[in-house]
């Protein structure tokens, strides 16, 4: 049978998963999957829930893959990375979060030298810290777009963010499925409680849409809180002494950390646990943003209606919760391009990413690079030219941070204190 011919419908409600068998990049049906699923749930089920699936003709099946024939480790890395998307996506992950894990701890050891007023041993700041501070980071895009100015005194925070926004424009959210370490953590939390209690628990449509619009609500109060501030307010924000300090403030909200933090932190990792993504999906504001910027995004999940066989395991693997069986092309807000739908479609060359519905599909493997290739791309033009360091001195550092407690140092909703032009 040819692609393009009719494919056989078959009466039943839905896919038994248990009837279809797990591949490095996607999954591969049993003779018996039709007869199966037939027998299942045309047993006792009124006419009016029937629905049709189509049966798979043997040359568009997604065959199985055993990874493990290929002995040389290398090269079983290299084949898995080309047909194994979520393979590709957790090696992204891992990477991306020992990168900030390392950030992480060569800050701690520059912020203990600033506290110890020098008697501890110097270690430079890690710029990318800077990632961290995306309010600071939305000022200084601002910034830049009125004045032509790269400020040098959070310049990579500028980068990250424009890299992120890229990524966004072009792959979706990618960011938060690939890159982002809450979002890499907040997945962890849900295949957890999937694991531990063998689902998670999805919040009804009626209860989804309203906490969902939280999130925008935040973003919204940012956006504007920024798009109202004239250059000079910016200008009196990029270079005051509490942003000048910002990060080592963050550092120290979270060493210092209060009970109600600990508890709000607590719970949104318990909700986490039980809802997929609770904190991404719900209270997010960076990524409403993203999911907003999304909505350029030329490559997009697109789905062949030939040769689907309407099986739903695209919809039931979607974290998001986005109906991919009845789209065409997925251009929710909410998609974050992980592929997971992809992965467990059944049919070849039926679930992909695209520029268009007719334009050839995009390896996923391609996909992963151009994720990590554009984030990498974006930071590595700021590292090239010149505006990776801040022009903030050893000897200023050294000043600014025992004095951090000051009131020079606080800010009340966005709103810095007067401070001297040379402070």
């Amino acid at each position: 049978m040819r692609t393009g011919e009719m494919i056989q419908p078959v009466i039943n409600e839905h896919v038994d998963p248990d009837t279809v068998c797990e591949i490095g990049g996607g999954i591969s049906t049993s003779k018996s999957f039709v007869e199966t699923v037939a027998d299942k749930w045309t047993q006792n089920v009124p006419t009016r829930r029937l629905r049709t699936t189509k049966r798979i003709p043997p040359d568009l099946r997604r065959k199985r893959i055993d990874f493990s024939t290929e002995k040389n480790w290398l090269r079983r890395i290299l084949w898995r990375s080309r047909e194994d998307s979520q393979f590709v996506r957790t090696g992204v992950q891992l990477a991306f979060g020992l990168l900030c894990l390392w950030i992480g701890v060569e800050f701690y050891l520059f912020v203990s030298w600033g506290r110890s007023a020098g008697v501890a041993a110097f270690h430079t700041r890690p710029p990318g810290v800077e990632g961290f501070l995306p309010i600071s980071s939305l000022i200084s895009l601002k910034y830049w777009l009125q004045t032509g100015v790269i400020n040098e005194v959070h310049p990579s925070g500028l980068f990250i963010f424009l890299a992120i926004l890229f990524v966004g424009m072009l792959l979706k959210k990618a960011f938060c499925s690939w890159l982002c370490p809450i979002g890499t953590i907040s997945e962890s939390l849900w295949r957890f409680g999937q694991k531990l209690f063998k689902r998670n628990i999805a919040a009804p449509k009626w209860l989804d849409y309203p906490l969902r619009s939280l999130k925008y609500v935040l973003m919204a109060f940012f956006v504007y809180s920024i798009w109202q501030m004239d250059v000079d307010s910016l200008r009196s924000f990029i270079y005051s002494p509490y942003n000048k300090v910002a990060d080592v403030k963050m550092f120290l909200f979270f060493a210092n950390i209060s009970s109600l933090a600990v508890w709000t932190i607590l719970s949104l990792a318990l909700l986490s646990v039980f809802v997929k993504n609770f904190w991404c999906r719900y209270l997010c504001p960076y990524g409403a943003f993203l999911g907003v910027v999304s909505l350029l995004s030329p490559l997009k999940i697109t789905r062949q209606k030939s040769t689907c066989i309407d099986c739903e395991l695209c919809t039931k693997a979607c974290p998001a919760g986005i109906n991919v069986h009845t789209a065409t092309r997925v251009w929710s807000d909410e998609c974050m391009s992980c592929l997971e739908c992809i992965a467990v479609c059944p049919v070849k060359n039926t679930l992909d990413v695209r520029l268009t519905k007719k334009t050839e599909p995009i390896p996923t493997w391609v996909f992963g690079t151009l994720v990590t290739g554009v984030f990498i791309a974006v930071t590595g033009l700021a590292m090239l030219s010149g505006h990776w360091q801040n022009n903030i001195s050893k000897a200023e550092y050294a000043r600014r941070i025992p004095q951090i407690d000051s009131p020079l140092y606080q800010h009340f909703r966005g709103q810095v204190p007067a401070y001297d032009p040379n402070e």
